[in-house]
């Protein structure tokens, strides 16, 4: 096993179940590392971490299995390549131990949203369903679950889906692609050729759900599109309503969920549910109650017309203008509350997308006085010293009409510990306003 993480854990403990004989290597050398490691070495694994982890004799080892983090051109992994030890993903090694059928999700974004709401719609509609993968637990541990499923629901990632051969979802859903993890991949084609993967297996029996912008080809699986911005898709956005065909499925206010992005996450998970044969009656009413993972475009409250938007974890641009694009039906336009710790980013990259959308703009944090300088010429600009003064200035501008929203643009580390500790302090004085 390479890696001592959650899903090496998983993979080593299911490889001794099977009668095998484990090895894990893990160049970290910390003493969380070095406490698993030992967890398993009491369980029956042999265990080469740190400097240790250089493998003198790879090619005694029938193959070996990698975990999402580690890349296929790290010394750890290419010591075994190169004496001809195969490399396979943890989800690969899994896969033929796990009988239930297989729902795979991967895209660049909102992925765990629509793998939650699967999960949440299946499961509410009486089968027994389990989410893993890159979100909650690894494959491996699942299959060792004495739990029996209908359906397994997985996120996969792109570095999860390098490392495949025969794993084969029944349903395949992709939910969107932009470029990133350009770190680890030398370009745009490579990333997106690794996401690709995840139909490689599939035929003519199974299903791909597209999201419809992205025209992907070379599917030989049953296709179903989806979009919220174009109507040439099978299951589209109309007014506030999710569409088929010309079908009215259900009103985006029937959930709990707000934006263009989260519909179409629901329209991914709703066609997965109907695929599988459920009414759109009992789709609708097992995600009513559903709230989206916290800090990502999260409805805190509807006060008096106005929707206040907690969407923290957006601590770059791109995330921002994404936010800004789903909230832009406002009848009265965005308020807008922005800035953090200052990374050295421009801002004048954005200025059109929040002249285009938002109506005022109340910034705090480091970078207030730069985003000022940028976008006052394009829109009114307030600054505030908190979160607190923030929003009590954000309700007074929205009046009793559209959406305050809370994007950030940036890190939080000028004011807070995390987006997640910016993210609770922006819903405690949302609180604050309307009690």
């Amino acid at each position: 096993m390479l890696g001592c993480g959650q899903s090496g854990m998983a993979a080593a403990r299911l490889a001794l179940r099977e009668g095998a004989n484990v090895c894990v290597f893990d160049t970290d050398n910390s003493s969380e590392l070095k406490c698993r490691a030992e967890e398993l070495g009491s369980e029956g694994c042999k265990i080469a971490v740190g400097e240790d982890a250089v493998c003198s004799e790879p090619e005694k080892y029938a193959f070996a299995v990698i975990s999402p983090g580690i890349s296929l051109d790290w010394k750890i992994a290419t010591q075994f390549t190169d004496s001809g030890v195969p490399i396979i993903g943890e989800i690969e090694f899994s896969y033929p131990f796990c009988s239930p059928s297989i729902i795979g999700v991967t895209g660049t974004n909102g992925k765990t949203t629509t793998v939650e709401l699967i999960e949440k719609i299946l499961n509410g509609c009486g089968e027994t369903v389990v989410a893993g993968g890159n979100y909650g637990r690894p494959l491996s541990d699942i299959v060792c679950d004495s739990t029996s499923y209908s359906s397994v629901i997985l996120e996969i990632s792109s570095f999860q889906l390098e490392a495949i051969s025969e794993f084969h979802p029944s349903v395949a859903v992709w939910t969107n692609f932009a470029p990133d993890h350009l770190d680890r991949y030398s370009g745009i084609d490579r990333y997106k050729s690794a996401k690709m993967r995840l139909f490689v297996n599939q035929n003519e029996e199974d299903w791909a759900i597209i999201n419809d912008k992205d025209e992907l080809q070379g599917l030989k699986a049953q296709t179903v599109t989806f979009s919220a911005h174009q109507d040439s898709g099978n299951y589209s956005l109309n007014e506030g309503n999710i569409v088929c065909g010309d079908d009215i499925l259900f009103n985006l206010q029937k959930t709990k969920l707000r934006g263009t992005h989260n519909a179409e996450n629901l329209m991914a998970a709703t066609a997965v549910a109907q695929i599988k044969g459920h009414s759109i009656n009992s789709i609708v009413e097992s995600l009513s109650d559903y709230t989206a993972p916290p800090h990502r475009c999260e409805l805190v409250a509807t006060v008096g017309g106005v929707d206040y938007i907690n969407d923290s974890k957006a601590t770059n641009l791109h995330a921002m203008e994404s936010a800004l694009k789903s909230f832009s039906g406002s009848n009265e336009g965005i308020v807008l509350i922005a800035g953090g710790k200052d990374k050295g980013l421009s801002f004048s990259d954005v200025v059109d997308s929040v002249s285009r959308h938002v109506k005022h703009a109340i910034l705090i944090g480091e970078t207030r006085f730069q985003m000022a300088e940028n976008w006052a010429d394009q829109v009114d600009c307030r600054l505030s010293e908190d979160l607190d003064e923030a929003v009590s200035l954000g309700k007074s501008l929205a009046k009793d009409k559209g959406t305050v929203l809370f994007s950030p643009g940036t890190s939080s580390f000028d004011m807070f510990s995390g987006y997640e500790e910016r993210g609770d302090l922006f819903k405690a004085a949302v609180e604050k306003q309307i009690k």
